[in-house]
């Protein structure tokens, strides 16, 4: 009978690095430092109108996405009319008014 013990597997311990163990590693807010705009003002005016635009296009996204999902929403409804076996199952307009 084989020993149970030649089908354990072997446990490795990795020490934990730390940046200042590599070599060249800089902490991350020493890097922040260069994204840094203290000399200029901040220009509030084309920051609203960027925001203005996003908004601008994530409505249209979301109109078209709409549109599109009532849009598939009819073609299944009619193909499931025909594929029922019923027969004039397209939308028919009707003018209210008689043309004489």
């Amino acid at each position: 009978m084989k020993d149970d013990r030649s089908n354990e597997g072997r446990l490795l311990r990795f020490r934990h690095r730390r940046s200042s163990d590599v070599p060249g590693a800089q902490t991350p807010v020493e890097d922040l430092t260069k994204f840094q705009r203290a000399d200029e003002p901040d220009d509030y005016r084309q920051r609203m109108l960027m925001n203005v635009a996003a908004l601008a296009f994530i409505v249209a996204l979301i109109g078209a996405g709409l549109w599109l999902a009532d849009t598939m929403a009819a073609i299944r409804k009619n193909q499931d009319c025909v594929l029922s076996g019923r027969r004039n199952c397209a939308p028919v307009s009707v003018d209210p008014r008689p043309r004489w």
